[in-house]
């Protein structure tokens, strides 16, 4: 629930999730409340992962961190930090209507509090959608603290007419009917592909299905005021070029968010980003085609002295530092583009010297 109170007091609590040994912790913030799920040794690097609208760790991350390679790569060399959204987290409370929406700006600032409560000085990013937004506005007004983003179906422009339109129906939705049937089908359009999301003649898979029951247990309030947040977001193209880290963007081609991520990388430094285009897949390629990030992932990460810990016997408990990779391992083959049946299509090559 929302609390208003500034105060960096927080309640830790052991919560039975589907990372053993997870904690959630409640930070208090300037902004009202936030849960963080805590996972793995906090001595490694952190990396902090931020999930789309009515989502959380466990309904956004949970196919990533659930492919036995990526989740050896990630959780071999990071500590896991799961911030959700106020009220999204597994069991929140309707957040009191009287509590004042917070703006995007708000929410971004929020994680600088999460991260002096664990005593964080910089961190590796990963978000979805409305995450990937927040997390990069982070990074432009915190540069100093943020080591690189890796970002999925990312947005960096103020809503599209046709966006505002489906966050309008949605608003009246959750305003009038909360969390039913049409909103979800509204939801699955922007979470999955068309494959995922069944028709008439092909019924919805198993993670449309999966997504529809975690979608239950979000309360449609607080749904409703991080949709307005997102709504009201301002266009950052400008910031992206202020951006000191290296970036990874993932987007699927059956994204309805694919020409903003598109956009995205246009802007960026094109020496110190890179894009992975998925085919078949739509935004959440997190869920929908985990491991299509893997290869993309383990070169960028290299970049930073880390490494799969089947390959290399590197500490992960090193300090974050980006170091040259050689150019053989930054082909695009290298990066994916001849795998099937995923066919990921690279936009730029990853960095070879730091910056």
């Amino acid at each position: 629930m929302a609390d208003s109170n500034s105060s960096t007091d927080s309640v830790s609590i052991d919560v039975e999730t589907i990372y053993l040994g997870g904690k959630e912790h409640i930070v208090r913030t300037g902004c009202g409340s936030v849960s963080v799920i805590v996972y793995g040794d906090q001595e490694k690097p952190p990396l902090i992962t931020y999930p789309d609208l009515a989502l959380n760790h466990m309904s956004c991350f949970q196919g990533l961190f659930f492919c036995p390679e990526a989740a050896s790569l990630l959780l071999h060399n990071f500590c896991i930090y799961h911030i959700s959204p106020p009220g999204h987290e597994l069991g929140a409370a309707a957040i009191c209507p009287e509590e004042p929406v917070p703006s995007v700006d708000d929410l971004a600032d929020q994680i600088v509090e999460v991260l002096n409560y664990f005593g964080l000085r910089s961190v590796m990013c990963m978000g979805v959608t409305a995450g990937a937004y927040i997390l990069t506005l982070f990074a432009i007004k915190h540069r100093e603290r943020v080591l690189g983003l890796i970002l999925v179906s990312p947005v960096c422009r103020a809503p599209s007419w046709s966006e505002w339109f489906y966050n309008k129906v949605m608003s009246n939705l959750l305003y009038f009917y909360g969390m039913c049937g049409l909103l979800k089908d509204f939801l699955l359009y922007r979470y999955f592909s068309k494959e995922v999301r069944g028709s008439a003649e092909v019924p919805e898979s198993d993670i449309a299905q999966a997504c529809r029951r975690l979608l239950d247990e979000r309360q449609s309030i607080n749904i409703l005021r991080f949709l307005q947040a997102i709504d009201g977001r301002p266009d950052i193209t400008q910031g992206l070029k202020k951006l000191q880290c290296r970036t990874l963007i993932f987007v699927g081609d059956g994204s309805p968010f694919h020409a903003e991520a598109l956009h995205m990388t246009a802007k960026l430094d094109r020496r110190f980003s890179a894009l992975v285009e998925v085919q078949e897949c739509g935004s959440m390629v997190t869920e929908e085609l985990p491991h299509a990030m893997l290869i993309p992932m383990e070169y960028f990460l290299t970049g930073y002295g880390l490494y799969r810990p089947n390959q290399f016997s590197g500490s992960p408990r090193s300090p974050l530092s980006p170091s040259c990779i050689a150019p053989e391992l930054l082909s695009p083959e290298s990066m994916g583009l001849k795998l099937k049946p995923i066919k990921t299509r690279i936009e730029s090559k990853l960095p070879g010297a730091q910056r």
